[in-house]
């Protein structure tokens, strides 16, 4: 344990509940897809596959986190899964949000072509998007790194006058 946080930088025990749920999150992402291609194929199977592909997100995840940690600035490594949690609750909260405004709008498959509702679709996606990173940014204690992401984002899709 002692060589596990001094590895991710940890200082203090309650620091250790991000590795914790980043792995979780890890295992859950694992089981979704293993049980998404082989649901018919009976419990075992999945079970060995979720840990298979969990092993490979796993290393994936290792593997991203060596690109990323001198190009994000953060102060602890243990911080990178932090930030890798906001991304995942917020592109998933992003979905489950646009979902029903979408359909309170009266956006449907039904009534638009597929190219527009799915233009439509990604355009209100991206604005729930753009204010949940920076809302799920702040309660991760990580507003700052956020807030300088999204002015950069931003100003890739041509509004950076918006934040001068």
């Amino acid at each position: 344990m002692k060589k596990f946080k001094e590895q991710w930088e940890i200082q203090h025990n309650w620091q250790l509940v991000f590795p914790f749920f980043g792995l979780l999150i890890l295992l859950y992402s694992a089981f979704k897809i293993a049980n998404a291609f082989l649901e018919q194929y009976g419990q075992i199977l999945t079970i060995v596959a979720t840990l298979l592909v969990f092993f490979i997100l796993l290393k994936i995840t290792l593997f991203i986190f060596k690109k990323l940690e001198n190009k994000w600035i953060l102060k602890y490594r243990w911080e990178m899964i932090r930030v890798f949690m906001v991304f995942a609750f917020t592109g998933t909260s992003s979905l489950y949000i646009g979902r029903p405004i979408i359909a309170l709008m009266g956006i449907t498959k039904e009534n638009l072509t597929p190219i527009v509702y799915w233009v439509l679709f990604i355009i209100i996606g991206l604005i729930f998007y753009q204010i949940l990173l920076v809302t799920y940014g702040w309660l991760f204690g990580q507003f700052k790194f956020f807030w300088e992401f999204e002015k950069k984002m931003l100003s890739r899709l041509g509004l950076k006058r918006f934040f001068n």
